[in-house]
């Protein structure tokens, strides 16, 4: 798995989560704060972009520039009441671009670019595509990323085009709800049997910004969703929304400020409000708030229980009531018949929210999940499943159409009239595909809507307009399949066409053809831990026209009528990026990607130039580091130069390229590195002279010991042992020369002997010397074996013989007197 790493995304309104499938298990990944958690924040500069953490932290002071809330933009338009909510409480400026689309402006480069919400999301997509990449050490391409259940075909085909752009391959979008409950599921030993009855689960997910209540069949190795409801526009941050605007009104009482009035002071406030909001979950006492310089130098204060927060919020915690009760009536599920209610999200922690559910469900709801990363790990498990690259648990996984497809067709010119059928009704299984037929001689469009309630103003899907029909030999209507399907992503589409014309053709060939359309019947398609199913639906047919297949008037056996398969093109008008749009910001996004890189660089080597100049100067003005090492003119020379190289650094030298950095740090370098130098073989030398004095003087023993007839170097030769002398004394009297040399050596010029030439000097005497120390003496002779005569060979057997004898004899008396004693 390490040369393929497969990943999901949770993709959260406010901050996203990255989990990897590895051998051990699924794993968070860490970004580059060393957080699990990456905001979902990008921002613009002068000089670059800033993403994630970094671009959160700097919001404060970069508000007009600093971009979120990106989840509740994508794939809607500017007049769309939801974005017209959003619009309210989003800092930053979004303005009517062509068609009616949402731009972002914002100032980058220090010119004006508007961005399209899509294109900020494919900042935030490769960012955390970075992230995964530099914490897994190989590049990534496959991944899974969450959406909410709620997300239409608009929103969900938004997302897909923002993957695409940042070089993503997505196997799967995957429903926040169906991944928590995988990441449940998988790991559950328990489960019933495939053949028992199922184990129903209720979870209930309240983040950020909305609220997904959903139920779960679970049987051994697979899951079934059973019904989805959900509140899009109620989060955690519609209670920080509310409190806020509690204390704004107290503010414009106690200290007469107006915080609304200024988007700054605001979005402070809705910070401090949100630790408070955390603190009260734990905490039922009175708790502070309190703001320093918060507005027109004000320091303000004031504090709230949670009794207090609960009142103020009533009318949300009715909301999360009545979508609690939804999704039970939705599912069909007696009280009883729920095994348990399973909470995630980060603002399921309240306590209201916690004894709603145990009202609603009459059960105590259980945190079996990880309520921050439940999301990314069930999509990581997914993606595993999805890749050939990784070998995982089978688990099938049965999602559902959360509203109802309807699918409708014009009328054709041969009086066959519009129709309409509804292909998917709320809660069908998906992937999953229908056939639909009609009888038709020319091109005609098919239309999808949803029916029904949407969180999206305009319910109309796309328009397809089949092509390339005509009329049969005789001018009638001919058979035309048309394939419908909502994909693993949640896309409603239509994926094919085929015209059935009639032909005449030999018995051989009739049979062949037979064969093949017997075959494209039985294929269905098929994914991985996906049931994909398919069912033909017939559309009303034109007058004169029938199902029937033709008769053969043909008298002569071997000819027969056949229907030949057609595959026709499809022109589809549907919301979203064309490709040469999508190649083209995806071009964009590179630049901006070279660009960022670029600026880093040039950051990298501005700080480590400024690092230098502050580490030398600290240095040479300390005679206990580098000052010693230096004549103090030159000192001063130096220091000089430091200082008006800072000067420089933070006025004319401030925007340089990287370059102009790289060549200052290595002249400064040519004169800081021969004085750091000169320290360090101040400091070695010692201890190297030592040690080639030892050297020298083990090798002094050794010949002294020659001289004494030291059997141990018996074995030496004579010119062997001068050769040791004569190095000896060489070496010596080098060594002595040295010393005297470095005695009298200044510090702050260069060694008149380097550390690295004494060393030298030792190994090449060592190389002489230790060879010929270390000889080992020569091996005796073995002595010659002597002959033995035949009857000194008999004698010698017959006495081991009674030796042995002897043995047994001893061995007996002994057994003998043990028994005996015994």
């Amino acid at each position: 798995m390490a040369a393929m790493s497969v990943i999901g995304i949770d993709l959260g309104n406010e901050s996203c989560y990255v989990a990897v499938a590895k051998a051990g298990g699924i794993e968070t990944i860490a970004n580059d704060y060393s957080l699990r958690a990456t905001p979902s924040f990008i921002a613009f500069s002068d000089k670059n972009r800033i993403l994630g953490v970094a671009a959160k932290n700097q919001q404060i002071t970069n508000m007009k520039n600093t971009v979120y809330g990106l989840k509740r933009l994508i794939g809607r338009k500017y007049r769309d009441p939801h974005v017209q909510r959003e619009l309210q409480m989003l800092p930053f400026n979004v303005i009517e671009v062509a068609q009616g689309n949402i731009g972002i402006k914002v100032n980058y480069l220090n010119e004006e670019h508007i961005f399209s919400p899509e294109q900020c999301l494919a900042m935030l997509l490769t960012k955390l595509k970075d992230i995964s990449s530099t914490a897994l050490q190989t590049p990534i391409n496959d991944c899974v990323i969450s959406v909410p259940s709620y997300f239409t075909n608009n929103e969900r085909k938004a997302l897909m085009d923002s993957a695409a752009i940042a070089g993503l391959n997505v196997l799967r979008l995957f429903n926040e709800t169906t991944a928590t409950a995988l990441s449940y599921g998988i790991y559950k030993q328990d489960l019933p049997g495939p053949d028992d009855k199922s184990r129903n689960v209720v979870f209930v997910d309240c983040g950020h910004s909305s609220l997904q209540v959903f139920a779960c069949a679970f049987n051994k190795d697979k899951l079934r969703m059973i019904a989805t409801a959900s509140d899009p526009y109620l989060g955690g941050r519609d209670f920080d929304l509310a409190l806020a605007d509690h204390f704004c009104k107290e503010f414009q009482t106690k200290y007469h400020i107006d915080a609304k009035s200024n988007a700054r002071a605001f979005s402070r406030l809705l910070g401090e409000v949100e630790k408070v909001k955390k603190q009260m979950s734990a905490n039922s006492t009175s708790l502070p708030l309190n703001i320093e310089c918060f507005m027109d130098d004000k320091d303000v204060h004031s504090s709230i229980k949670r009794t207090d927060m609960e009142q103020l919020c009533a009318p949300l915690f009715q909301r999360v009531e009545t979508t609690l009760k939804q999704c039970l009536d939705a599912s069909g599920l007696k009280l009883d018949e729920i095994y348990s209610v399973e909470i995630v999200g980060g603002s399921s922690r309240i306590p209201a929210i916690k004894q709603l559910i145990e009202k609603v469900f009459k059960k105590v709801p259980s945190t079996t999940l990880n309520q921050d990363e439940a999301v990314s790990r069930g999509c990581a498990l997914q993606c595993a499943m999805l890749s050939p690259a990784v070998r995982v648990r089978e688990f099938g996984v049965k999602d559902v159409q959360n509203y109802a497809v309807s699918v409708s067709w014009d009328a054709s010119t041969d009086g066959e009239a519009a129709g309409e059928v509804e292909a998917f009704p709320v809660n069908h299984q998906v992937p999953y595909s229908k056939m639909l037929t009609f009888y038709r001689q020319e091109p005609f469009s098919i239309k999808a809507m949803y029916s029904g309630n949407v969180p999206y103003p305009d319910k109309n899907i796309g328009t397809w307009i089949v092509k390339d029909i005509r009329p049969n030999a005789e001018g009638k209507p001919q058979k035309v399949k048309v394939k419908v399907r909502i994909n693993l992503h949640g896309i409603m589409t239509v994926s094919s066409a085929s015209l059935f014309e009639a032909k005449e053709s030999s018995e051989a060939e009739n049979e062949e053809t037979q064969k093949v359309q017997q075959q494209e019947e039985q294929e269905k398609p098929t994914n991985q831990n996906s049931t994909d199913q398919q069912n033909d639906v017939d559309a009303p047919m034109a007058d004169g026209v029938n199902n029937a297949a033709p008769e053969d008037g043909d008298k002569d056996k071997k000819k027969k009528q056949v229907l030949k398969s057609i595959e026709l093109p499809i022109e589809s008008l549907t919301a979203g990026f064309s490709q040469v749009e999508i190649n083209q910001y995806t071009e964009q996004e590179f630049k901006m990607i070279a660009a960022d890189r670029q600026e880093k660089e040039r950051a990298d080597a501005r700080n480590a130039f400024e690092e230098y100049v502050y580490e030398l100067r600290g240095k040479i003005s300390s005679d206990d580091e580098l000052g010693a090492f230096i004549l103090e003119n030159d000192r001063s020379a130096l220091m000089q130069q430091l200082d008006d190289m800072e000067n420089w650094l933070y006025e004319d030298g401030a925007e340089c390229n990287r370059q102009v950095y790289q060549d200052k740090l290595a002249e400064l370098k040519s004169k800081g590195e021969p004085i750091q130098t000169r320290k360090v073989e101040f400091e070695l030398r010692p201890h190297v002279i030592e040690d080639f004095a030892k050297s020298l003087q083990l090798t002094m023993k050794a010949l002294e010991a020659i001289k004494g007839n030291d059997p141990k170097f018996a074995h030496l030769t004579e010119d062997e042992v001068k050769k040791v002398d004569n190095a000896f004394k060489n070496s010596f009297q080098w060594l002595e020369q040295t010393r005297a040399k470095l005695v009298n050596a200044p510090k702050h010029v260069a060694p008149p002997v380097t550390v690295s030439q004494i060393r030298q000097e030792k190994n090449d005497f060592e190389c002489t010397v230790s060879p010929i120390l270390n000889k080992p003496p020569p091996k005796a002779p073995s002595p010659p074996k002597e002959e033995k005569s035949p009857t000194d060979e008999k004698a010698q057997n017959a006495q081991t013989e009674q030796n042995q004898q002897n043995q047994q004899n001893q061995n007996q008396q002994e057994n003998m007197d043990w028994s005996s004693a015994n």
